[in-house]
């Protein structure tokens, strides 16, 4: 009987420290759980699409690069870009517009010439564009004058139409020349005032040299580009206008040989 009555005691010993037990855990999670949701959550920074995944734009970092490479150097080289490229795209306009088809024309004036007339000749030569055209006009117009005149006429006119299509590279040749040597007086510039900035200091300090050394490598480089870009437009054009030169060559002997064939009828 008095062991039943012990075990018993004991038995309700044990489930009463199981219970403490149990409590104290359940209250440890929630309080565990509750200080996890009270801590700030980070906020993770807000992704600008622009700048995060283009960068920045190029006009900003080009207005920038300007303004801190100085705008009284960046601004003579830039001019130098702008009225380069205008001068080049206004020659490869000009020489595009000037092209024709070569063989459909001496086709059509030899028939013109053969049917009509050198009048009729003077009439296809006059109707159409171009620097062939034009020098057909001219050896048709002296015909009557005899071939020798014709063909000194068609060299004469020659030069004179090569020398239109060339017009305006001097311009585009200085530049590519001038561009450079801009940037680097900058260059110079920039380190006159970095040494100034020392001699003022009585130091070598990074700080204070840094701004003109940004001066000088920036100008340089705008100077370099510039000159880059307009020497690949200025290739670019004496490519064509070669082409047209030979082209050139090549119809004023058709041409002489077409004339001589008439005045020979």
């Amino acid at each position: 009987m008095i062991l039943s009555v012990v075990g018993l005691m004991t038995f309700a010993t044990a489930n009463v420290y199981a219970q403490d037990a149990e409590a104290v855990a359940t209250e440890q999670v929630a309080e565990d759980a509750e200080a996890v949701a009270e801590e700030p959550v980070a906020e993770e920074p807000a992704i600008d699409e622009e700048t995060e995944i283009a960068g920045v734009p190029f006009h900003q970092t080009l207005k920038q690069k300007v303004i801190e490479g100085g705008v009284l150097w960046m601004t003579p080289v830039l001019l130098c870009l702008i009225i380069g490229l205008a001068v080049a795209i206004e020659r490869i306009l000009y020489l595009s517009f000037s092209k024709i088809n070569t063989k459909k024309f001496i086709a059509k004036f030899e028939e013109a010439l053969n049917n009509g007339g050198i009048e009729a000749a003077k009439e296809v030569a006059r109707n159409t564009k171009g620097p062939v055209a034009s020098i057909y006009y001219q050896g048709a117009l002296r015909y009557h004058e005899g071939m020798d005149v014709v063909e000194k006429t068609v060299a004469s006119y020659g030069s004179v139409q090569n020398g239109l299509m060339e017009n305006g590279l001097s311009w585009i040749s200085l530049f590519i020349a001038l561009s450079p040597s801009l940037g680097f007086m900058g260059t110079v510039v920039g380190m006159i005032e970095a040494f100034d900035q020392i001699q003022a200091a009585g130091e070598v300090s990074a700080t204070l040299v840094a701004g003109g050394i940004k001066v000088a490598l920036l100008t340089t480089l705008a100077g370099l580009i510039s000159a880059v870009i307009l020497q690949l437009f200025y290739n670019y054009i004496l490519n064509k206008i070669d082409t047209a030169v030979v082209e050139l060559e090549d119809t004023s002997i058709t041409l002489v040989d077409i004339l001589t064939d008439y005045s020979k009828k």
